[in-house]
C-alpha cells in the first residue's frame, strides 16, 4: 500500500508512475474525497471549538447561579453534530482506504519501461542447451511413457489442471524439493519454516492478494457454512509468502535481528482465473503445486543488495542441477501487483524450445509492510517500515519438468542430475524397469 500523504503531496508524479504500470489511479475521486475530508474535518474542529466555548459558559454560569438550560442544550447539539460528521469522515476514509488497496506499487526507478513481457530485459544467460540426436519429447510424453505421470487419474480425483505422480517420479519430485530446502538452509543462511497452508482475510490483505485477486484464490469456509472472514473463512495460500511475510503483521522486530531469512516448502494453489486456455497440457500450469519459498525482512537501506542476493540463491540451484537459465528484470507493465522491482529466472525447456518462467524475485519495498504495519525500530529507535522480499527457491513442479526435458534420454529414460543420487536412494536412471 502506498503512503497516503505520498498521494496528497505528490498526486501528479504518482499518477505518472503508475501510468507506467498500465495503472489508471482514479485522481478525480481521490481528490473529490479527500476535499470532502478536509471540509469534514474543518467542521469537526469549529464545532469543538464551538462546544468547548459553551462548555465554559456552563460552568460560568452555574458558578453564578445562573440557568444553564439552553447552553446545555446547545452542547447537546454540537454533540449530534459532531456524531455525524465522525459517521461522514468514516464513510469518506472507508473509501479513501479502498482505493488505496488496489493501487499496486510504484515502480523502481532502475526498472525498464514497457508494456508487457516484450518489455523485459535480458541480465544474463547461464549454461548451454543440450543439443539432442533424437527427437525431443516433452514432459508429459517422457512422464507417461514411463507409466508415472497420471493426468486421467488426477481428473477423476478432482479435474482438470491437476496431476497424480508415482513411484520415482514422485520420489523425483520430493528429491527436489530436500535438495532446495537443504541449499538454502546449510550454505545460503535461510532459516526452514513451516506455515499453516489455510490463511485467513488479513493475511491475504497483508501481502496484497485481497481484495483485487480473489478470483485467484480458493475460499474455504468452515463447516461449509458461509460467514465472514474472522476466524471461520479462510483461503488456501497461492504461496508461502502469504504466511510467512505476515508473521511480522502488527510486529516491531529488533534492528540487531534483521535480516530475516526464511524459507518454506509448501503446496500452493491458484484458480488460474485469468490464463483460460493457457498451457493446459501438463505440470506448466496447475490449481496445486509445489513450491520452495525464499522471504527476506531487511533493513530499508540493504533491499536492493537484498534482491540482488535472493536472485543468486535462486540461480545457484539451476546451476548445481546443470540447467540453462536466463534472468530477465521485468518491465512496469509486467510486474507483478506488490513489487517494486522484479526478476524472473527463465529455465531451457528443449521441447518447447524456448525459456519459462521458474523462479519470480520481488523486492516490495515498503508496499507490503505498510499494509501489515511490519516494522522495526531504527537507529534512533523510531518504529520504522520493513522492507520485504520473496522469490521461487525453486518451482518444483517446474523444476521437475525441466529435468525430465533437459536429462532424457532416446528409450525414454531420464538421468538423474548427479546432485540428486543421495535423495534418490543411489539410482541415477528413471526408466520403465529401474524406476518405478
Amino acid at each position: 500500500m502506498l503512503e497516503i500523504q505520498q498521494l496528497r503531496t505528490d498526486l501528479d508524479n504518482v499518477t505518472r508512475e503508475l501510468a507506467k504500470r498500465g495503472y489508471i489511479f482514479p485522481s478525480d475521486v481521490f481528490s473529490a474525497l479527500e476535499a470532502e475530508r478536509k471540509a469534514i474535518q474543518a467542521k469537526t474542529q469549529e464545532l469543538q471549538a464551538q462546544r468547548n466555548t459553551a462548555s465554559k459558559k456552563i460552568g460560568y454560569a452555574k458558578s453564578k447561579g445562573e440557568d444553564a438550560t439552553a447552553i446545555m442544550t446547545e452542547v447537546a447539539q454540537f454533540g449530534d453534530e459532531l456524531k455525524q460528521a465522525e459517521i461522514q469522515l468514516e464513510r469518506v476514509q472507508e473509501q479513501l482506504q479502498k482505493i488505496l488497496l488496489e493501487i499496486p506499487n510504484l515502480p523502481h526507478s532502475s526498472v525498464p519501461q514497457g508494456k508487457d513481457e516484450t518489455g523485459n530485459v535480458l541480465m544474463r544467460n547461464w549454461g548451454t542447451p543440450r543439443v539432442f540426436d533424437f527427437e525431443i519429447k516433452d514432459h508429459v510424453s517422457i512422464g507417461e511413457g514411463l507409466g508415472l505421470l497420471d493426468f486421467e487419474a488426477a481428473a477423476k480425483l478432482s479435474g482438470a489442471r491437476f496431476s497424480v505422480m508415482k513411484g520415482s517420479l514422485s520420489l523425483l519430485h520430493r528429491a527436489l524439493a530436500q535438495f532446495m530446502l537443504d541449499q538454502h538452509t546449510q550454505n545460503h543462511g535461510y532459516t526452514e519454516i513451516y506455515v499453516p497452508y489455510l490463511v485467513n482475510a488479513d493475511s491475504l490483505r497483508g501481502t496484497g492478494q485481497l481484495p483485487k485477486f480473489s478470483e485467484d484464490l480458493f475460499a474455504v469456509r468452515a463447516g461449509g457454512v458461509s460467514k465472514d472472514d474472522n476466524g471461520t473463512s479462510f483461503h488456501l495460500i497461492p504461496t508461502a509468502e502469504v504466511p510467512i511475510t505476515n508473521m511480522v503483521r502488527n510486529e516491531i522486530v529488533p534492528m540487531q535481528e534483521l535480516p530475516l531469512k526464511y524459507v518454506s516448502h509448501t503446496p500452493c494453489f491458484r484458480s488460474e482465473a485469468g490464463s483460460y486456455g493457457r498451457d493446459t497440457r501438463g505440470l506448466i500450469r496447475q490449481h496445486q503445486f509445489d513450491k520452495v519459498e525464499l522471504v527476506q525482512l531487511v533493513h530499508p537501506d540493504q533491499s536492493y543488495s537484498a534482491l540482488e542476493q535472493l536472485v543468486g540463491h535462486a540461480e545457484k540451484i539451476l546451476q548445481l542441477l546443470d540447467l540453462p537459465y536466463r534472468v530477465m528484470a521485468l518491465c512496469t507493465g509486467d510486474m507483478g501487483f506488490s513489487a517494486a522491482k522484479t526478476y524472473d529466472i527463465e529455465v531451457w525447456l528443449p521441447a518447447q524450445n524456448i525459456y519459462r518462467e521458474i523462479s519470480s524475485c520481488s523486492n516490495c519495498e515498503a508496499f507490503q509492510a505498510r499494509r501489515m504495519q511490519a516494522r522495526f525500530r531504527n537507529e534512533n529507535g523510531k518504529p520504522t517500515l520493513l522492507h520485504t522480499l520473496n522469490g521461487s527457491g525453486l518451482a518444483v513442479g517446474r523444476t521437475l519438468v525441466a529435468v525430465l526435458e533437459n536429462y532424457q534420454n532416446s528409450d525414454g529414460s531420464v538421468t538423474i542430475p548427479k546432485v540428486l543420487s543421495s535423495y534418490m536412494n543411489g539410482l541415477d536412471l528413471i526408466g520403465m524397469k529401474g524406476g518405478k
